[in-house]
């Protein structure tokens, strides 16, 4: 692949709602539809790999999937039983995670390899609207523990070179993860913050990554975001494309009935 890829940083959706368009009816059109996009805007040519930064995986140093036939992680509960036995059977890339590994080694951060880490549902879930044959190679990247935003900016630094080599990096979280007030009582806080991520993300690269770094004081932060780890992988998918520019790739203002929620691509797609 010629081109240089963009990053995406996604709002996932709950659970394997891929697997149940039954139960959910249109729920998750919109964010398929935009999902399905990606392909589009990467020229409908399948990359090498894609390096995914789940939400759904945490440690104390930085850790990436290595094996060749990753299996999958059930990371979710009370859904149909049909829904813990989907399978995702995109190969791994070994060859990606040592490369993804000295990438990061170089730039200082401690990395280990798993051979045995499966596919989460925010890597699985959110892949399958895209490549539902499970023919591209996938490799996930674990978020670190302390969610420093400018360690995980600096991660994606560090993974840019990817890019060039036709891997798709996405960071696999949502906008607004609070689930004890995934209602009516979440609709404020999801308005007030997607409003500040999608002004923050129009300013000028430096002021946008400044911002970013002190997101804990944008308005109802904490609300949006009681711990973390869903928002985290934007800072990876920004670090990676630094100085370009960001496009909202996907919005509902009444999701669930209620909530704001967005995905973000950062730089320029291959296909206009």
């Amino acid at each position: 692949m010629s081109h240089r890829l963009p990053t995406y940083f996604v709002s996932h959706g709950g659970g394997p709602w891929p697997f149940m368009k039954e139960q959910y009816g249109e729920t998750y059109d919109l964010l398929e539809a935009s999902l399905i996009d990606i392909r589009r805007q990467i020229g409908d040519v399948k990359p090498a790999a894609v390096l995914v930064v789940s939400g759904h995986w945490e440690e104390k140093e930085l850790m990436l999937s290595s094996g060749a036939q990753p299996p999958m992680i059930y990371d979710y509960g009370g859904f149909p039983a049909s829904t813990y036995q989907v399978k995702y059977p995109a190969p791994g890339s070994p060859q990606l995670a040592e490369r993804a590994a000295a990438l990061l080694a170089a730039a200082g951060h401690a990395v280990s390899l798993d051979p045995q880490r499966g596919f989460d549902h925010g890597t699985f879930s959110m892949l399958y609207p895209v490549y539902p044959q499970a023919d591209v190679p996938v490799v996930q990247l674990s978020l670190q523990h302390g969610f420093d935003p400018l360690t995980h900016v600096k991660i994606g630094r560090a993974l840019a070179p990817l890019r060039d080599e036709g891997v798709l990096i996405i960071g696999s979280g949502l906008s607004y993860h609070n689930l004890r007030q995934f209602g009516p009582e979440g609709r404020l806080a999801s308005h007030q913050f997607d409003d500040w991520l999608q002004m923050v993300l129009k300013l000028p690269p430096s002021e946008r990554t400044t911002a970013l770094l002190h997101w804990g004081e944008a308005p109802y932060a904490r609300n949006a975001h009681p711990r973390e780890e869903h928002l985290l992988p934007l800072m990876v998918a920004l670090g990676a494309a630094e100085s370009e520019d960001a496009a909202c790739v996907y919005h509902e203002d009444e999701f669930f009935g209620h909530l704001a929620v967005s995905s973000f691509r950062f730089g320029e797609p291959v296909a206009p």
